[in-house]
């Protein structure tokens, strides 16, 4: 099951994810803020980072929730949470230094999963921080989907670059 996973984790990576759809944008484009309350494409690629990093150490290290200490906090969560934080301290990166953190985090997370089996994979914990028991198989599936939904937010985004033309893909 995990290989499976993984297959599907890195082709949503490598055809519909963040990195596919950020190709030819400049420093300028990824922190194009479309709105005061909007998040920039590079702030979206670094939140696909931040949030796999924590789910690593939520069920690779068994950290609970929100339980990582003071200087990953501060490495992570303005991107993670986004909002003021994300557009106040997330710009003037270019593509590369963001593809390169992704590319850095799933090694990462490839390189735990080869010393996983399929009962960890499946296994729940006995207590619950979501609500109920949710195993790996589901918070492993949250991150893929959840690299779908902002892959899909940056291309809306990126038709609404200054510039765009109408009708494009990207």
């Amino acid at each position: 099951m995990i290989g499976m996973f993984v297959s599907e984790l890195t082709w949503l990576r490598d055809v519909n994810g963040a990195p596919t759809a950020t190709k030819g944008l400049t420093q300028t484009d990824l922190d194009f803020l479309f709105d005061a309350n909007a998040n920039t494409i590079g702030a979206l690629m670094l939140h696909l980072a931040a949030t796999e990093t924590y789910y690593q150490m939520n069920t690779f290290d068994g950290m609970k929730w929100g339980s990582w200490p003071d200087d990953i906090k501060k490495k992570w969560d303005a991107a993670m949470d986004l909002g003021d934080a994300g557009r106040k301290t997330i710009k003037g990166h270019d593509r590369d230094y963001y593809v390169e953190i992704l590319h850095e985090v799933r090694e990462k997370t490839l390189a735990e999963f080869r010393k996983k089996d399929d009962a960890w994979f499946l296994a729940a914990p006995k207590e619950s921080e979501w609500g109920s028991p949710v195993n790996n198989l589901g918070k492993w599936f949250h991150v893929c989907e959840h690299e779908a939904h902002h892959a899909g937010q940056i291309a809306l985004l990126r038709k609404r670059l200054p510039g765009a033309k109408a009708g494009s893909e990207g």
